[in-house]
C-alpha cells in the first residue's frame, strides 16, 4: 500500500509488512500489483517465490525464487500503479498525468474536484500532490465503477486523502459545499461544457480548470462555454516519444558513407575512438531508435484560469 504516517504523508522508507500491496517487477512491461501474506507464494515463469522471505526487506528489494530467477519489489507509486490497475475506462497516463498537475498549479494543501473517477489513476496523483494536509473530492455517476475506485484507494492506502462520491456532474454539477473552495478543477466527461458553469461556481478567484477531451469537437464547444468567465484558454496534445538505447554490431565491412545496408541508419555513438574499421570489421556501438511501443493520441488538455471579478 503507498505507506502513510500520522501526518499523511506519502512515504516508502520503511520495510515490507504483511498485508502490504508491492509492485513485482518482472521486466519493463511486465508488472503485477501483489498482496503480500506470509502464507501465500508467488509463482511466474522464474519459479516459485514466497511471500515470507519478503517480509522485512525495503521496498526495491531483489528477491530469488527457489530456481534462482528473481524479481524487484517495488512500492506503489502512482507512476507504477498507473501502469497496472485495472482499466474499468479509459485512463491517462504518465505524460499527460504529470502535465495536469503542473498546469493545475496542484501543490500540498490544495482542494481538488474531479469528474468523472474512471480508474482512478489521475486520483492517485492527485493526492500524491496534495499530501499531506490537501484532499481531493472526485466523483462519477457509475456506482459499481465508484465503488472499485474507492476500493483501490483503500488498498493503495489514499483513502484519507481521496473522497468518492457517486454523482451526476454533467446534470447536477458540483457539491454547493465546495462553492469558492476549490483549488482546482479536473474534468473527464462526454459533454464537459455542462459542467463548466458548475466548475466556475466552485473555483476560488484565480483558480484553474483542466477537461480531457479525446476528441476536437469537444474541445471547441468546452472553449466556447469557457470565454465568458475564463481567461488564459489554452489547448494541447502530449505526445510522447520513447527511444530503445541499446549496443549493437556494426559491421563496418558493408558500411559505405555513413549508411548500412545491414542496419538502417540510426543516431549512433562509437563507445572508442581507437578501434578503426580496418582493426575491427565488426565492433559494438550505442544505438537509439523510437520505441515500436510508442502511444499516439490521447486526447486533448483544455487549460483555462477563472476570470478574477
Amino acid at each position: 500500500m503507498l505507506l502513510m504516517d500520522s501526518s499523511t504523508k506519502i512515504s516508502f522508507n520503511r520495510c515490507i509488512r504483511d498485508g502490504d500491496l508491492v509492485i513485482v517487477y518482472e521486466r519493463h512491461d511486465t508488472m503485477k500489483a501483489v498482496k503480500v501474506c506470509e502464507n501465500s507464494v508467488l509463482q511466474n515463469r522464474f519459479g516459485v517465490f514466497k511471500h515470507s522471505d519478503w517480509i522485512g526487506k525495503p521496498f526495491g528489494s531483489k528477491v530469488f525464487s527457489n530456481k534462482g530467477g528473481f524479481v524487484y519489489l517495488l512500492a506503489p507509486t502512482p507512476e507504477l500503479w498507473t501502469l497496472v490497475l485495472s482499466h474499468r475506462t479509459q485512463i491517462l497516463y504518465i505524460a499527460d498525468i504529470s502535465f495536469v498537475i503542473m498546469y493545475l498549479e496542484v501543490v500540498p494543501g490544495c482542494l481538488v474536484l474531479e469528474s468523472g473517477t474512471g480508474s482512478g489513476s489521475l486520483t492517485t496523483s492527485f493526492a500524491r500532490a496534495v499530501s499531506p494536509m490537501g484532499h481531493v473530492y472526485t466523483f462519477d455517476f457509475h456506482e459499481q465503477r465508484a465503488a472499485s475506485a474507492r476500493e483501490d484507494f483503500e488498498r493503495t492506502g489514499i483513502s484519507t486523502l481521496v473522497t468518492v462520491g457517486v454523482r451526476d456532474i454533467q446534470g447536477d454539477g458540483f457539491p454547493d459545499q465546495f462553492s469558492g473552495l476549490a483549488d482546482s478543477v479536473f474534468l473527464d466527461l462526454p459533454q464537459p461544457w455542462l459542467a463548466i458553469p458548475s466548475a466556475r461556481n466552485m473555483l476560488k478567484q484565480d483558480g484553474t480548470l483542466c477537461s480531457f477531451s479525446p476528441c476536437i469537437e469537444q474541445v471547441q464547444r468546452s472553449c466556447e462555454t469557457l470565454r465568458s468567465d475564463f481567461t488564459d484558454i489554452r489547448t494541447l496534445e502530449i505526445l510522447l516519444r520513447t527511444y530503445e538505447v541499446r549496443e549493437w554490431k556494426m559491421d563496418h565491412s558493408k558500411v559505405d558513407d555513413g549508411n548500412s545496408t545491414a542496419c538502417p541508419p540510426r543516431k549512433r555513438r562509437q563507445p572508442s575512438s581507437e578501434a578503426s574499421v580496418g582493426d575491427n570489421a565488426s565492433s559494438p556501438a550505442v544505438m537509439a531508435r523510437p520505441s515500436a511501443e510508442t502511444r499516439g493520441h490521447t486526447g486533448y488538455l483544455t487549460f483555462a484560469r477563472k476570470c478574477v471579478s
